[in-house]
């Protein structure tokens, strides 16, 4: 299987090691770059303790790079880390961004990429039986993640019902609930960032 190319933004990072479930991304992805300014992001002094500790000594599927400066209008209005983020997937031909917030996932996806956030993870890695769902949803809620209630409806429906299957009779989950009933760019805190098919694709 070739090398799947994979840059982070603050956000996924930040709450999987806050919810203790970092350890999901090398099961998922041989590698993950990560662009300096995101790092920086990460170490500074108001990010919560865990967070800078774990920056600050990085496993070694980690890899840190500079990200270019690109020239692009579209993003002017994205912060630093997003637009790092985005300048290095371009960069490095990605195959997938890993992002939580709505305005960098738009225009993520109007470059091309296939991206996927924090929930979008969680339910990957829970599809790998890399964890349980319901324990780390719950952890989850216990942070400041940002979201809409009833998006964790579907996440408590019996297996029978909750089921999906995409045309290849591959399983589904939540991210393919979400991709397949949430508009583009609603604003769901993160909770929208799955695009099924590609990620299943990239990883």
């Amino acid at each position: 299987m070739p090398r799947r190319l994979v840059v982070a933004d603050a956000g996924p990072l930040h709450y999987l090691v806050l919810i203790e479930q970092s350890n999901i991304l090398p099961a998922l992805f041989e590698k993950v770059f990560l662009p300096t300014a995101v790092r920086d992001e990460l170490a500074h002094s108001e990010a919560p303790a865990a967070v800078r500790a774990w920056v600050e000594n990085p496993p070694s599927w980690l890899e840190v790079r500079a990200a270019p400066v690109l020239d692009d209008p579209a993003l002017l209005s994205l912060d630093d880390g997003e637009r790092a983020a985005i300048a290095l997937a371009v960069a490095l031909t990605a195959d997938l961004i890993l992002i939580d917030d709505r305005a960098g996932v738009t225009v993520a996806r109007a470059k091309g990429f296939a991206v996927t956030g924090t929930l979008g993870l969680l339910d990957l890695a829970a599809r790998r039986g890399l964890l349980k769902l319901r324990d780390a949803f719950t952890r989850l809620r216990a942070t400041n993640f940002r979201y809409r209630r009833k998006l964790w409806r579907p996440c408590w429906r019996k297996k029978t019902k909750d089921k999906m299957t995409d045309a290849s009779g591959r399983y589904g989950g939540i991210s393919a609930h979400f991709a397949l009933q949430q508009p583009v760019g609603a604003d769901l805190g993160g909770a929208e960032v799955c695009d099924f098919d590609r990620v299943a694709d990239a990883v």
